[in-house]
């Protein structure tokens, strides 16, 4: 069973944007962490494990997701913190939230 709670569960969540201009200058304003030409100076993988120790989720623009397997190699797959795909007519902070780990919880049965 899934649960969604009301109060955030994880309160220092975490995120960083992967984008083109509009999409960073959107994560500027809200305090978002960004990054745009950086992820070409991070292929080596001890860096890109860095990367992922650092940030809990990560949100990449239409047009960067596609490079982001060639750019940044398989670390982040392997990690399991691949982008979310973010559009241009989406709230980044919606996403950011939806991207927020829930709850999860076996309920047993009783005899």
């Amino acid at each position: 069973m899934l649960l969604r709670l009301k109060s955030t569960p994880h309160p220092k969540f975490s995120l960083c944007s992967l984008g083109d201009q509009q999409h960073c200058d959107e994560a500027k304003a809200m305090g978002i962490p960004y990054m745009i030409k950086m992820m070409k100076k991070l292929n080596e993988n001890k860096l890109v494990k860095k990367l992922a120790k650092k940030y809990d989720a990560f949100l990449a623009s239409e047009s960067v997701i596609k490079q982001i397997p060639r750019i940044l190699g398989p670390s982040l797959n392997k990690a399991g913190e691949f982008p979310s795909l973010l559009t241009h007519n989406e709230n980044m902070v919606a996403k950011g939230d939806e991207a927020k780990p829930p709850i999860k919880f076996h309920m047993k049965k009783v005899l």
